[in-house]
């Protein structure tokens, strides 16, 4: 059924039931409460609104690949009720058991011309169970094209305003706010100039949220958007789904840091270094690292985050981009003609994943956070020796000796490391300890099991040793 058809149809119920309409309700409609009548429009005369804020981020997707969607055609009707179905598929089987039992209870909104406004989703439950044919409306006396601005503000303020509907996928909110300040704007928001302090006051008030909160949510869709940039998935909202609580703490990170002028990255801190952060927290985010760990990056106190302390941050950072630049520079090209460029895009983040496990399925992202959170750690516990102390025996305790691994010149070369550092930590509160140990090796030493091979190199380093123990005998 055509626009004009539809019109038609939808004035004959008005004009028919107008006298005795189904009921009342007041909707925000001209920056005011009206009083509207409500009819049952035959649900064959509804065009679903494909910029349904509901599923925002799945059209604008589809679109980026040119995938068009006509909302009159039975492949856009069905593809629009696939996208409600599941952007949030275990609230809409709760809901679907109810229309299925009563029937429509919450009112909806649509144009004259049959666009749903407001009920996208229940009428896509209606359609589904086939068991009601009449929806529930308010209709407005214009056509979406007539007042774009004026139905934008109205499904907003009635749908993302009112905290009883249903939840929207994380991300849209983020997408809305971008669109909604362009428009009303007339220029996409960037947090490094002025914002127009009159488009976020609308958007806030038709939102329901604080300005401050709009403002999150602008900088934060600017931070989402350049991770798609990065990824080269420009405009596929799709791939932001699971990830909001690390955008959110990077884009608070970025805000902080950049500038140079914050106290919680380590001292003499660069722009560059938040670069490094940035790019580092988006291969942390592609592959949905989430909670402590990914805190672990920049969150709180500097001594409870690597970009807090220098010499950590920079081990972190040179062990991440070693090892990662050459997954990077492997991965195949993106297939933008995908027929489902999602699943496309999905599956190689997967597969970027998959290349940073060992054969034991441990990835090194995971062993590059917890080598370094064990050094925040040690760092916090600088002055409590005792426990470092232990913490160190406990370790050495549990080498095995016999393991293949345990003869290899670089085990040998950081035991002997190790040995110097803990014997250099005590000569500086006791030579005489130091000196102790050392006759204690010497005398551990068996004379008959020295190889020959050996027995010219030992007489030198003997030598020395007599040399060194005349030396400090004499000057004590």
């Amino acid at each position: 059924m055509n626009k004009e058809a539809r019109i038609q149809k939808i004035q004959e119920i008005i004009k028919r039931d107008e006298a005795k309409p189904f009921g009342k309700i007041e909707i925000p409609w001209n920056d005011k409460l009206e009083s509207k009548n409500v009819y049952l429009i035959n649900i064959e005369y509804l065009v679903y609104n494909k910029y349904n804020g509901r599923i925002l981020s799945r059209t604008q997707s589809l679109e980026k690949q040119n995938y068009i969607i006509d909302v009159e055609t039975k492949e856009g009707k069905e593809k629009i009720e696939d996208l409600l179905w599941h952007s949030n598929d275990s609230r809409n089987k709760i809901t679907e058991v109810s229309i299925n039992d009563y029937g429509q209870q919450k009112v909806g909104i649509i144009t004259k011309d049959g666009i749903i406004i407001d009920g996208n989703r229940r009428a896509m439950l209606l359609n589904k169970g086939k068991k009601y044919d009449l929806f529930k409306a308010v209709v407005l006396d214009i056509t979406l094209e007539e007042d774009p601005l004026g139905i934008e503000k109205l499904e907003t303020t009635y749908q993302m305003g009112e905290d009883e509907k249903v939840g929207y996928n994380a991300t849209e909110k983020y997408i809305k706010s971008k669109l909604l300040y362009k428009r009303l704007s007339g220029q996409s928001y960037s947090s490094k100039k002025p914002y127009v302090t009159d488009a976020v006051d609308k958007i806030a008030s038709w939102m329901g949220e604080d300005e401050s909160e709009v403002i999150k949510y602008l900088d934060t869709m600017e931070v989402m958007d350049e991770y798609l940039g990065y990824l080269g998935y420009d405009g596929i909202y799709t791939q932001l789904d699971k990830r909001e609580d690390q955008f959110l703490n990077l884009t608070k990170w970025l805000h902080n840091f950049y500038g140079e002028g914050s106290g919680k990255p380590f001292d003499g801190y660069k722009d560059s270094d938040v670069d490094d952060l940035k790019i580092i927290a988006f291969d942390y985010i592609r592959t949905q690292h989430e909670g402590k760990e990914f805190r672990f990056l920049a969150e709180g106190l500097s001594t409870n985050h690597f970009f807090g302390d220098k010499k950590i941050w920079q081990s972190f950072s040179k062990s991440h981009f070693d090892k990662v630049q050459p997954i990077l520079e492997l991965e195949g090209e993106i297939d933008y003609n995908s027929t489902n460029l999602s699943k496309h895009l999905d599956d190689r983040d997967n597969k970027f994943y998959e290349s940073t496990l060992n054969d034991k399925g441990e990835s090194f992202l995971d062993e590059n956070i917890n080598e370094h959170r064990e050094q925040l750690g040690y760092n916090r516990a600088a002055g409590e020796p005792e426990k470092l102390v232990s913490k160190a025996f406990d370790a050495i305790s549990t080498i095995k000796i016999g393991h293949n691994s345990f003869a290899t010149p670089e085990v040998q070369e950081q035991l002997l490391t190790l040995s110097d550092k803990a014997l250099s930590l005590l000569q500086r509160r006791s030579p005489s300890r130091v000196l102790s140990h050392i006759i204690s090796l010497l005398e551990s030493i068996d004379i008959k099991t020295i190889p020959q091979s050996e027995k010219e190199d030992v007489e030198s380093k003997a030598k020395k040793i007599q040399q060194i123990c005349y030396k400090i005998n004499k000057e004590v």
